[in-house]
């Protein structure tokens, strides 16, 4: 058996059978912090039945806003939590796909299709989940350039071609669209010793992706700029694994990357000006694209071409004003590449501000 197989038969089995519920993990890296989720997603949340929730397991909250009437991806969707809420957000006119390898935890998220559409007063499912790969998409006959949104929650980091993944993630997204993830990343590589721990990679350290890893596979898929939403250090509470694991420090980062072909690998300044419309739904006042980028409804904001593209050329044009175009060029925007954020070890994202 490849060291490949064996990996991924332990997972089938800690997800499938030794995981009950969160209190037989080993670690807290797997946990999400519902504090931290925005009141309309907990609201939905509170509808969904409780396996959905009690057997679930992530470590942040990758549903972006804005998604009415889109068609949705959910990598590793486990029982099926992240696909309900977005089944929820999309209405009756979007659709949401689950994808996992795990046959108990599929069979979890069928059970509730039935009970969570008549609870969101849908006459007809707009979900569906197929039992596969995140690494082979097209195995499931998911087409080119065929979804709105890709997310995926603690999940790509147990991949063992994560660049296959990413490969995939891009090949499937229509122009315009957004990977929105939550993930566990690292400041160094993991070294072999702790990658090779068949608990430790379970538990979504052991294949944790390097922040330089990361983005040079983005410049690989031609993003050459991706945005970090959310980051906080994961403490491990666990004594044994935290001696193991020495001087690898650990993250979870929510991040949001487009599918858009004119992205430059610095921030450049073209005079643009943008203003967000106060129209995304439970964003009255103010949006955040990112860390660094915090629209205030009705305020003009100068910008930087990559982020006016992904105002404009998304499905957050009907929300924004964008004024000026790409026809006059200042110079630098004023705002560090990204090639020294991330040597300085910085996980703040791409080339944004």
């Amino acid at each position: 058996m490849s060291e490949v197989a064996g990996k991924t038969d332990y997972l089938k089995m800690y997800y499938g059978k030794k995981l009950q519920g969160m209190q037989d993990l080993e670690t807290s890296a797997c946990c999400c912090n519902d504090e931290l989720l925005h009141p309309d997603i907990r609201e939905i949340e509170r509808q969904l039945d409780n396996e959905i929730l009690a057997k679930f397991y992530g470590c942040g909250s990758p549903i972006p806003p804005s998604l009415e009437g889109c068609t949705v991806l959910d990598l590793g969707c486990g029982t099926g939590k992240d696909v309900f809420i977005a089944s929820r957000l999309v209405g009756p006119n979007g659709f949401v796909t689950g994808v996992d390898m795990t046959d108990e935890q599929l069979n979890v998220a069928w059970k509730h299709v039935d009970s969570q559409m008549k609870k969101f007063g849908y006459s007809k499912p707009n979900t569906e989940f197929k039992k596969g790969y995140i690494e082979d998409l097209n195995e499931l006959n998911i087409a080119d350039e065929s979804l709105d949104v890709v997310m995926s929650n603690c999940v790509i980091n147990l991949s063992e071609d994560k660049r296959k993944v990413f490969s995939e993630i891009f090949r499937v997204l229509k122009p315009g669209g957004e990977l929105y993830f939550s993930d566990v990343f690292t400041g160094r590589r993991v070294p072999e010793y702790l990658a090779d721990d068949p608990l430790l990679h379970s538990e979504c350290l052991g294949g944790a992706m390097y922040i330089e890893d990361f983005r040079r596979m983005m410049r690989e898929e031609g993003c050459l700029d991706y945005r970090v939403v959310s980051r906080h250090k994961i403490k491990i509470n666990n004594p044994g694994i935290e001696v193991k694991a020495g001087m690898v420090d650990f993250y979870s980062v929510t991040v949001r990357a487009f599918k858009l072909e004119n992205l430059e690998d610095i921030c450049e300044d073209y005079g643009q000006v943008a203003q967000y419309l106060g129209t995304v739904p439970g964003y009255p006042h103010a949006f955040e694209l990112d860390e660094h980028h915090r629209f205030i409804a009705g305020k003009p904001m100068l910008v930087c071409g990559n982020t006016a593209s992904m105002l404009q050329e998304t499905r957050f044009a009907r929300h924004f004003k964008v004024a000026g175009d790409r026809s006059s060029h200042y110079g630098p925007f004023e705002c560090a590449p990204a090639s020294e954020k991330h040597s300085s070890n910085d996980e703040s994202g791409g080339a944004c501000c």
